[in-house]
């Protein structure tokens, strides 16, 4: 069976090339479309694009519901399934307007890889996040060891994205240069830090409390004046790993590089809550925890709104749709209040923000 298909590989990589060209897509999100493309070509053997039938789509529909998940071993989420089926047939419907292809590929035929109504609800259901507290957060710093170099490193890196909510991405590629103690915020710079869609945006540390401040001072603190670094340098270094006194690869100190990717910043996260005896919470969690927090916090629209900026939201409903759903023991809470009168407090304050919020937003300046 052919396992390459020179045709195929061309017009993917016009089809690449339109999407980041065109259509702005940066190359992580065209990484899972890459990954639909070979997954179906793969189920057709590699058969040319040109040769696609619709009975192509509903037998590799019937092949995802078999296939099993690489890591888990379970059977593929709908979630999964959906994405890559969706991937698929904005591809097939952009193929069907290009030259060689035109009178062999139909629109309609892209909609094979619909799935069914059913299993698209199931796909796009919202499941409550499991959301760090801010006591728990804290008690991990609490934890954490601070004897080494990358010791110190890894619980500013806690604390600092607690203060921020910064990205993983972001957290990887900042520089001293991009962090202000004095002023007490971090400036997100789009031209070298890795935010999401090369946005700039300044955040300011958020009141959480503790120690949070101090260790992110103290580790600055320790970057400049201790191991006479730059302002060009990385905020959190990656690891240099080198011969051990064994003989052995292992971690040695700092390298005066930033990480490539988001992989090590995940393992830190884990490491710590798993030695404070808490489940795993990965980093994009702790902007779940302070978008709660705001909600908690904020008592008019405006302060909310500064709040949603300070994460780096442009509008304020991107906060309340995407991360302000209330924890089900606060939805038990709320609705059992709802029988029992009460005078105006911190619960109809949110309501009328987020009316506020839906108000502007539809007239355009939200």
């Amino acid at each position: 069976m052919a396992k390459h298909n020179a045709a195929n590989t061309r017009i993917k990589r016009e089809y690449f090339h339109y999407l980041k060209e065109a259509r702005r897509r940066d190359e992580k999100s065209i990484d899972p479309i890459a990954k639909a493309l070979a997954r179906f070509e793969e189920s057709t053997g590699h058969k040319d694009f040109k040769k696609f039938h619709r009975e192509q789509a509903v037998a590799f529909k019937k092949r995802l519901n078999t296939e099993k998940n690489e890591r888990t071993g379970k059977p593929l989420s709908r979630a999964t399934v959906h994405s890559t089926l969706s991937a698929l047939r904005e591809f097939f419907i952009w193929l069907a307007s290009q030259p060689g292809y035109k009178r062999r590929i139909a629109y309609s035929d892209a909609d094979y890889f619909n799935l069914s109504d059913k299993e698209v609800r199931i796909a796009k259901a919202i499941r409550e996040k499991r959301v760090p507290t801010l006591e728990q957060v804290h008690h991990v710093l609490a934890t954490m060891s601070a004897e080494t170099d990358i010791e110190k490193r890894n619980r500013a890196l806690i604390a600092l994205a607690l203060l921020t909510g910064a990205r993983a991405a972001a957290l990887t590629s900042l520089k001293l240069k991009h962090i202000d103690m004095e002023q007490g915020c971090v400036h997100q710079d789009a031209r070298d830090v890795s935010t999401k869609a090369s946005k700039t945006f300044t955040t300011w540390f958020c009141p959480v409390g503790g120690d949070a401040v101090q260790i992110v001072t103290d580790w600055c603190e320790h970057l400049r004046n201790g191991l006479l670094w730059g302002e060009d340098d990385p905020l959190f270094p990656k690891t240099l790993v080198g011969l051990g006194e064994q003989g052995g690869f292992q971690a040695i100190g700092l390298a005066r590089d930033h990480w490539s990717d988001t992989g090590p910043i995940r393992s830190i996260y884990r490491e710590a809550f798993e030695e404070a005896g808490l489940p795993y919470f990965n980093p994009h969690c702790f902007r779940d925890a302070l978008v709660q927090l705001g909600e908690r916090i904020c008592t008019t629209p405006e302060q909310f709104k500064a709040w949603s900026q300070n994460i780096g939201h442009e509008r304020v409903l991107t906060t309340f749709t995407s991360y302000g759903k209330v924890p089900a023991a606060r939805q038990a809470h709320l609705i059992r209040k709802l029988g029992t009168p009460a005078p105006a407090n911190e619960d109809e304050r949110l309501a009328s923000m987020i009316a506020e919020a839906m108000r502007k937003y539809q007239s355009g300046g939200c």
